[in-house]
């Protein structure tokens, strides 16, 4: 059997120029104006470079923008969950003429990440993005927050990218495109290919949702994010680490592969999810593992809002799936994981994982029960919070699910 086509049922749409084309076009943009991208949006252009975003060739025009956030659909057709645009302030957007090439620059270094073509300028409701994105307008939310603070003018057009933004550099190997996902998935052997989305070291209950899914998957994709986080939140590096210290002790081998995207969180929860699919179909996944609250933050969404959502897309506009799979905990009466499918007991009997209370107690040196995460993942976190600096220690709240 073949891998899932890309999104949009052709080839794998990299805008990444290399050779010639990749030294002309730099030149030509170091004497472009210039305008700074956000670190979200950063990660957006390395995501159209390596096709990750196939089949986009650039950022939305006002009317994609509406579409999709009314109704989950570009104007072409094109199934899409969020807005993928580039904004900046007025006084800069006035001194670009419409039809002009722009260079877009890296936040950190202020290396050129692409060119762009102006074919558009425009402003937004940012409220009505959050409201139909996000489900609130609360300005609590990260990801409303991210959106409220962006610059007042949209700005659309095709890129034409001409770095990867120095994740290569700092994630080596780790850090893999579609094209190289989908090779080693062809060089495993596998076909039906299940992607774990993780921003967390793996605790003992997305140990079980991955090992749920290698029972009906040739493999699992363990897909870390690589962008920006909260604080607070461990570093790519450490929890790479933890999870290869966990896959090599307790998983079968050829059974599990692992690798790095660059997009920051957005936190959006259901839609969250659903680019979460679109993305990894890209990758060459045909399913997506979606357990409790995924991409959800705080109490904003339902547990299983973003179960829900797969269902109430049309049929065909993803072929990645969603595995959805229930609560997973672990219980002391039938001693071991469990799922509120398979566990009878009730909840007293119950230790239920989360992320967020793991980070909690290793934050605060607490204890930490064999039954939430195995000895090996503790190892090497404790050495991370141990080496932080007071300054860089973040107090961890429970709050929405990672409460119960």
């Amino acid at each position: 059997m073949a891998l899932v086509n890309p999104h949009g049922g052709g080839d794998l749409n990299p805008l990444l120029l290399d050779g010639p084309s990749h030294k002309a076009e730099l030149e030509k943009a170091k004497k472009l104006t210039q305008v700074k991208v956000s670190s979200r949006e950063k990660g957006d252009i390395i995501m159209l470079g390596i096709g990750g975003f196939t089949p986009l060739n650039g950022f939305m025009t006002h009317a994609d923008w509406q579409g999709v956030c009314d109704g989950m659909t570009m104007t072409s057709g094109l199934f899409w969950p969020i807005p993928i645009t580039l904004s900046t302030d007025k006084s800069t957007a006035d001194a670009i003429p419409t039809g002009n090439e722009i260079a877009l620059i890296d936040p950190e270094d202020g290396s050129i990440l692409a060119t762009m073509k102006i074919t558009e300028k425009y402003t937004i409701d940012k409220g009505h993005e959050c409201a139909t994105v996000f489900g609130t307008t609360d300005i609590e939310h990260p990801g409303v927050k991210m959106v409220m603070e962006q610059g007042d003018v949209n700005l659309a057009g095709p890129v034409k990218v001409l770095s990867q933004g120095g994740f290569p550099e700092k994630y080596g190997t780790l850090f893999m495109t579609p094209k190289e996902t989908r090779a080693l998935f062809n060089e495993l052997g596998w076909s039906k290919v299940a992607a774990f989305q993780t921003r967390n070291p793996m605790h003992r209950s997305h140990e079980y949702l991955a090992k749920v899914a290698i029972e009906v998957c040739d493999g699992v994709l363990i897909h870390s994010l690589l962008g920006n986080l909260k604080p607070g939140d461990i570093p790519a590096e450490v929890r790479t680490n933890a999870i290869m210290a966990l896959t090599k002790h307790y998983f079968v081998a050829k059974t599990i592969a692992q690798a790095g995207y660059p997009l920051d969180m957005r936190y959006a929860g259901p839609r969250e999810a659903l680019l979460h699919a679109l993305f990894r179909q890209n990758y060459g996944c045909s399913h997506l593992i979606v357990g409790r609250d995924h991409a959800g933050v705080g109490s904003y969404y339902g547990p299983f809002d973003a179960h829900h959502i797969f269902d109430k897309i049309p049929k065909g506009a993803l072929e990645t799936q969603a595995l959805k799979i229930d609560w997973t905990f672990w219980c002391y009466k039938c001693g071991g994981m469990a799922s509120a499918r398979t566990c009878p007991h009730d909840d007293k009997e119950r230790l239920l994982l989360s992320g967020t209370k793991l980070r909690k107690m290793l934050s605060e040196g607490s204890d930490v029960p064999p039954e939430f995460s195995r000895p090996e993942v503790l190892e090497i976190l404790r050495k991370y919070y141990a080496g932080l600096q007071e300054h860089e220690k973040v107090e961890v709240k429970l709050t929405g699910h990672s409460a119960k």
